[in-house]
């Protein structure tokens, strides 16, 4: 019995440029800083509590979701 499976080679991460490195530290940071000044109204339209935002925004840059790096 054969089974007819194809994997896809494993991707290599891109290699990206230090300013496009900082552009995207940039852009989280700037999120995370409109994301603290919402008022509780905002976040709750969001489904975020102020305890949510201010942890969101104390995290570091290079700190995102895997599914947020190209």
């Amino acid at each position: 019995m054969t089974h007819d499976m194809h994997y896809a080679p494993a991707r290599r991460p891109a290699l990206r440029s230090p300013l496009g490195l900082f552009a995207e530290a940039l852009v989280v940071w700037q999120q995370r800083r409109a994301l603290a000044r919402l008022d509780d109204a905002r976040l709750c339209d969001i489904g975020l509590s102020r305890e949510d935002a201010r942890r969101e925004a104390a995290r570091p840059v290079w700190d995102v979701p895997t599914g947020w790096r190209a």
